[in-house]
């Protein structure tokens, strides 16, 4: 790995490296793309650098190889065939470019666009400011906002419905505009 780390607002972080896999340098992946192979796909990763939780440092990381296995993937590190080395690498989030994720059709977003957006209910003719989106969650059935803050400062949990409950998203705004009932 490069001695240098580098702060980038671009990035967006698609998984973490869990754990080691076997003696020769191989780490387990947790990955948050769908599915969850297509993280292999991208050409360069960044690795968030372990002093800077939170900070936005990152350092570049070489992947020479990967694969599924079982439920999960395994990658391997260039340069590294060591266990006790491979461990160093566990435990921190993996991003890639921003310009590397495929892009969307209209009205699509990624999550990581969906956070820190500020949610504003229509309920009835009334407005609400609700917060903002903390995370989204995935529950079978449909994602859900994580939704906290707002005029009364509660958490809520609103379904990520577009046409139901979402009516509008704007990026450049950073609104999301919903029709939820300020009571449920």
């Amino acid at each position: 790995m490069a001695e240098h780390s580098v702060v980038n607002e671009d990035l967006v972080t698609v998984g973490r490296l869990t754990a080691v896999y076997g003696v020769r340098g191989w780490v387990k992946v947790h990955s948050f793309t769908e599915p969850m192979e297509n993280i292999l796909q991208f050409s360069r990763w960044w690795l968030q650098d372990p002093g800077a939780k939170g900070q936005g440092k990152w350092q570049p990381l070489e992947i020479d190889a990967g694969k599924r296995h079982g439920k999960g993937l395994v990658v391997h590190i260039k340069g590294v065939d060591d266990r006790d080395v491979a461990a160093q690498y566990c435990q921190r989030d993996i991003a890639v470019a921003g310009s590397e994720m495929p892009q969307l059709d209209d009205g699509e977003y990624y999550w990581h666009q969906l956070q820190g957006l500020q949610v504003v209910s229509q309920f009835e003719g009334r407005e609400c400011r609700f917060g903002e989106v903390v995370r989204l969650m995935e529950t079978g059935a449909n994602d859900v906002m994580v939704v906290r803050g707002g005029d009364d400062g509660r958490e809520r949990l609103i379904p990520y419905l577009p046409g139901e409950f979402i009516t509008d998203v704007d990026l450049d705004a950073g609104v999301i505009t919903v029709i939820w009932d300020p009571e449920f």
